[in-house]
């Protein structure tokens, strides 16, 4: 059954932006040391407005000199500050690739390095959900907000020193006006977090319901289930619209309530500005200066207020893909696997129940000795229990009680390079990545020479690598693409690369067309012999060519023999044979 992916906490996903910013500190000091000297730049400025105004107020001989001097100056450090401004941007922006990279990194080293069966039994949408959508919010906030948060956050300091360093008692009017921006962060912070975790929960729950109703969309069609996964997409849509327009009610308070307060600072200062003025305490350009500088602080605060919503959503999605590091594995694993290979490659399962809920036993007492060398079919009807056997065999699932053990040590227990080294699971499922035919093959043996990767593709059929354009370097996935019959193959062929001693077929050749089939199999068989083969047979001429053959029916191994044997007792086995030749007469 699918298990809920964790959500990291607030002092997770902190420790996790700190250790990210500490990987390229050097780029951080570099943005804060360059927006430092933007900020001072952009300080003279208005200083030299102020100074402009006084003076023509001072009048003399020589006033238009001095203010053209001082219009002069005001120029140069506008450009300065812009220049010094997109200099600490630029800088920003690459730190914000390069750590952007590195949580993706992480994410994919943190999946890949799962064990398969507690990997199996995760939500897919949400996995898919974290690894595409929140990955790319946090890489894309990882790029733009922590340059241009910087710099907003290094500009309304050094504008709220200089208006206090200019007249205190109007630098504290403009401070105090800001309360109303204070309280409005402080309410929209303490509800926003559940919101945002909310928003992508239900995103990644839609995702799900989509991701599962595509994969078994045949199955969905042929049980007349539409209606059902249907409504289940509609509840799940609601739910996600329910929190999104969660998030954009605390967006309809935040904002405005915000920009409401951020005009205040500059009211304030012309009020009491204009007062004190008048009385002679502080001069025409001093309060020009500091009305010019709240106003200027306006631009920084809306640039942190829109970031203080986005980074709601950001952090959540931070959360989101921290959390896949508290992905706890089953069950503890052994300290010490010595031995694994030491007393043989028999396959031996005792007594061993399975189920995939409490309340009912897929898999009832299975009890198989599997001789190294050994060929063994196992066969029967739908949902007799077939393929959960194999998972067992192959260690990605473990049995509730009893044991399944290679060479005397569980097989769940293998760690997952030596488990890929005795077991080797085949399904219907196969994967064709967007690479060279080359490349897809070496996933399996990434020393493998090309001489090795074409007799791997000859032991399983694979003829139409002679009509690909530009053979082993034919890119797969742009102009050439493998149907379902070559994608298998291909797989097959991996599986002849990777060498395993022990090879568990489930329905394999599934997708192949009756002569494909065959023609693979006997070339599998020629290329495996000597190898221990365990076929989950859809196609009873496999189990014919088996040398042992286990009926399963209704999770119980009923059956267990050779060919021969089981047709001459008549059961299960010979019923179905006899059933399959008779049609196959016909």
């Amino acid at each position: 059954m699918s298990r809920q992916l964790p959500i990291a906490g607030t002092r997770e996903v902190r420790a996790a932006a700190l250790r990210d910013l500490r990987a390229d500190r050097g780029a951080v000091v570099g943005i804060v040391c360059v927006n430092g000297l933007a900020a001072a730049a952009g300080l003279v400025g208005p200083w030299l407005l102020g100074r402009i105004i006084d003076t023509i107020q001072a009048g003399g001989s020589d006033v238009l000199s001095r203010v053209d001097r001082l219009a002069f100056g005001a120029l140069v450090f506008t450009i300065v500050q812009t220049t010094l401004t997109w200099w600490a941007l630029k800088i920003g922006y690459r730190f914000g690739e390069r750590t952007a990279a590195r949580v993706r990194e992480r994410f994919l080293k943190r999946t890949l390095a799962l064990p398969p069966r507690v990997a199996d039994h995760l939500p897919t949408g949400d996995l898919i959900a974290r690894g595409s959508t929140d990955a790319s919010v946090v890489a894309m906030t990882l790029r733009y907000a922590v340059p241009e948060v910087l710099v907003a956050l290094v500009h309304a300091l050094f504008l709220v020193v200089a208006v206090v360093v200019l007249d205190p008692l109007l630098g504290l009017c403009g401070l105090a006006c800001l309360i109303g921006v204070a309280a409005a962060v402080r309410w929209y912070l303490r509800r926003a977090r559940p919101v945002y975790l909310a928003v992508a929960a239900t995103g990644a729950e839609l995702a799900d319901v989509v991701a599962s109703t595509a994969k078994g969309a045949r199955t969905i069609e042929l049980l007349g289930l539409g209606d059902r996964r249907a409504q289940a997409a509609e509840s799940a849509v609601t739910q996600a619209r329910s929190a999104r327009l969660g998030a954009l009610w605390l967006r309809t308070v935040l904002f405005p309530w915000a920009d409401v307060s951020l005009a205040l600072p500059v009211v304030g200062v012309l009020l009491v500005g204009g007062a004190l003025q008048a009385n002679g305490v502080v001069s025409l350009g001093v309060v020009v200066t500091a009305t010019v500088y709240l106003r200027q602080l306006v631009g920084p605060l809306d640039t942190l207020m829109l970031w203080i919503e986005q980074l709601q959503g950001a952090g959540a999605s931070y959360a989101r893909v921290e959390g896949l590091a508290d992905v706890p594995d089953e069950e503890p694993r052994p300290t010490t696997h010595a031995g694994a290979a030491e007393d043989g490659d028999r396959i031996q399962v005792s007594n061993a129940h399975y189920s995939y809920t409490e309340d009912r036993d897929v898999l009832h007492g299975i009890d198989l000795s599997v001789q190294p060398g050994e060929r063994l079919a196992i066969v029967g009807t739908s949902g007799a229990g077939k393929s959960t056997l194999a998972r067992l065999l192959a260690g990605l699932d473990r049995p509730h009680t009893g044991s399944v053990t290679i060479g005397g040590t569980p097989v769940a227990d293998l760690p997952p390079d030596e488990l890929r080294e005795h077991v080797v699971l085949i399904t219907q499922d196969h994967h064709v990545f967007h690479d060279t035919l080359r490349d897809n093959l070496r996933i399996a043996r990434p020393n493998a020479t090309d001489k090795e990767l074409y007799a791997a593709l000859d032991a399983v059929g694979a003829a139409w690598l002679n009509d690909l354009p530009d053979g082993l370097d034919t890119e797969i996935g742009d102009d050439t693409t493998l149907d379902g019959a070559s994608a298998q193959q291909l797989s097959l062929a991996r599986v002849v690369l990777a060498d395993p001693h022990t090879l568990i077929l489930d329905e394999a050749t599934a997708q192949l067309d009756p002569r494909t089939a065959r023609r693979t199999e006997q070339s599998l068989a020629a290329v495996l012999r000597g190898r221990t083969v365990i076929a989950i047979a859809h196609r009873l001429q496999t189990a014919h060519d088996a040398d042992r053959i286990a009926v399963m029916e209704a999770g119980e191994l009923v059956e267990l023999g050779t060919h021969d044997e089981l047709v001459s007792a008549g059961r299960v086995y010979g019923k179905l044979w006899r059933s399959w030749h008779a049609e196959a007469d016909d």
